[in-house]
């Protein structure tokens, strides 16, 4: 839930082809015309391509975990009220091309992902800090209303699949698969990526798109012998409250259900882990002075050779215990200050007409 990634990797904003009729299937056209509305309702394709990076912070809470197996279900449900729930934030940047850097904190357990261009990699307290396998792809949760113009070049290649009502919203449904190259690119050893097939859903009304869901298949066939263990990871986002941050539309809140069913040895041995997490933005800037490619460089310690997905599978902790939190990437925007006032010295950043200096520290 931390730092998943998209199926395939995002076309460039130019890329986007040109919307015609002719020798194209119903399909890409109608998704061609959908993509261009939604660029021109989250602010229009000029004022998207000048942004050159881009900062947001926000809170995180976990509302919710389930765990089921073939004879019991285990229900965890807290309410903002409630110590139940688990609260957190994370941090993201970004730069084009291709670049960006996240961390995520709660409960205790941090995750940090990066990308510098050229390569993928993940620092996760079970796994440590590793290089991602397969083509360098978008973040996801940069597709959950936090950066239209990688969403748009993600979606170049959809079809149109139909309409379909969507928390009151009439929508229409884009469909992105990744190509069998990308998955054998991203399969390693016994672990095959069977199939991985993302969801658009673009309101009709707004032109925004307001849910996003994915559907991951990993097949894992033992090395000695025996019947091969399924993966399916399906994460369903709503994406709301979206405000315009200097012009573009940015979806300040939502909610996102992630759910892990392993199955396949035998016909009672089947687990099912659903977590929810909702989360909100607090803070959103563009075109960020000082930010630069030192901000995304990989952490020295990373392994060598690329990590398989089915090794980022999260081992299930002691029980009783939280996984430790990992250590900080040395690369980073470690503070704000905003001149003159000292106070408050991390609210409403990026208001126009106000003096930020970011302090970088590597």
């Amino acid at each position: 839930m931390g730092a998943p990634l998209a199926p395939v990797p995002a076309s460039a904003a130019e890329a986007l082809p040109h919307l015609s009729v002719k020798a194209t299937p119903i399909e890409s056209s109608s998704a061609q015309y959908i993509l261009q509305q939604y660029m021109a309702a989250s602010g229009g394709a000029k004022l998207l391509r000048s942004t050159r990076n881009a900062y947001a912070m926000g809170k995180v809470r976990m509302v919710a975990s389930e765990f089921e197996t073939a004879t019991r279900v285990v229900k965890n449900r807290g309410s903002v009220a409630t110590a139940a729930v688990e609260q957190g934030g994370f941090v993201l940047w970004r730069m084009a091309p291709d670049m960006w850097y996240v961390e995520l904190a709660v409960g205790g357990s941090k995750v940090h992902a990066g990308c510098n261009g050229h390569l993928v990699w993940r620092h996760t307290p079970w796994l440590g800090a590793h290089a991602a396998k397969g083509p360098v792809r978008p973040l996801r949760r940069v597709l959950q209303g936090l950066d239209p113009l990688t969403t748009a070049g993600l979606f170049a290649e959809a079809r149109c699949v139909g309409e379909k009502k969507v928390n009151g919203e009439d929508c229409f449904i884009l469909k992105l698969s990744a190509d069998p190259q990308t998955l054998k690119q991203r399969s390693e050893g016994p672990a095959e990526i069977i199939r991985h097939v993302l969801f658009g859903y673009f309101s009709q009304r707004t032109g925004l798109i307001v849910h996003i869901e994915d559907s991951h298949l990993t097949r894992i066939q033992p090395h000695s012998g025996g019947d091969a263990v399924y993966w399916e990871t399906t994460i369903s986002s709503a994406l709301e409250d979206h405000r315009p941050v200097e012009g573009i539309m940015i979806a300040h809140a939502g909610r996102s259900a992630v759910t892990l069913f392993r199955f396949g040895e035998a016909a009672m041995s089947h687990t099912k882990t659903r977590m929810e997490e909702a989360w909100s933005i607090e803070e959103v800037a563009f075109n960020v002075p000082g930010l630069s490619v030192d901000c995304f460089i990989p952490p020295a310690d990373i392994r060598s050779g690329p990590v398989g997905e089915a090794c980022e599978l999260p081992p299930p902790p002691p029980h009783g215990e939280r996984a430790k939190p990992g250590a900080m990437h040395p690369a980073r925007v470690a503070a704000v200050d905003r001149a003159p006032s000292h106070h408050n010295a991390s609210a409403n950043v990026g208001r126009r007409g106000e003096k930020i200096m970011w302090r970088v520290e590597v």
